[in-house]
């Protein structure tokens, strides 16, 4: 089983805003599904191969996010090797992604809370590009909306997210990033 965590902000004002870039690549993923709600978490189970997964939208805040990973983590008996979160990342440029098999949480509090929780920092993850804009402080950054072109962007790479997810599932993820994390944007 395999757990696949968008990390986002609940509240219909976090909508479509950069820190919630998670929880908008798994609504697009997912397209339209009816989320359960477990553990301060919506969360949806779909089988692929036989094998049930189980997608994880934290509803306790982003700098929370942990502890809602750590209850699914424990209620449904899941090995901290087959969990992959989503989330955006100042530190590449809108555009980009990267996926990782661990590292830091490069300020993120959502990571670090993940990491206290989970008490490690080996986990893989997609994150994805929202840049920084220098006029504007961090916070009002990440929780503010994407600018239409920037939506345009993001909307096409939505396909790749998607398709990262589908071979997550089925792919050894020392492959799944020799065959995303070479690609040119």
């Amino acid at each position: 089983m395999k757990l696949i965590v968008g990390l986002g902000n609940p509240g219909k004002q976090y909508v479509n805003t950069r820190h919630n870039i998670g929880f908008s690549i798994l609504d697009k993923y997912l397209d339209n599904v009816v989320w359960k709600e477990k553990f301060n978490g919506l969360y949806y189970e779909k089988n692929v191969n036989g094998e049930k997964n189980i997608f994880l939208k934290p509803q306790s805040f982003m700098n929370l996010s942990g502890e809602v990973v750590k209850q699914y983590v424990d209620y449904f008996k899941i090995n901290l090797d087959d969990i992959l979160i989503i989330h955006d990342d100042l530190d590449l440029e809108l555009g980009n992604y990267r996926l990782k098999a661990c590292g830091s949480s490069g300020g993120h509090n959502g990571l670090k809370n993940i990491e206290n929780m989970l008490n490690t920092k080996d986990y893989k993850r997609l994150k994805i590009g929202i840049g920084i804009n220098q006029k504007y402080d961090t916070i009002s950054f990440v929780l503010g909306k994407f600018s239409n072109e920037e939506k345009i962007l993001i909307d096409k790479l939505s396909d790749i997210f998607c398709n990262i997810i589908d071979d997550f599932l089925i792919m050894d993820f020392q492959k799944l990033m020799n065959k995303y994390n070479h690609k040119k944007r």
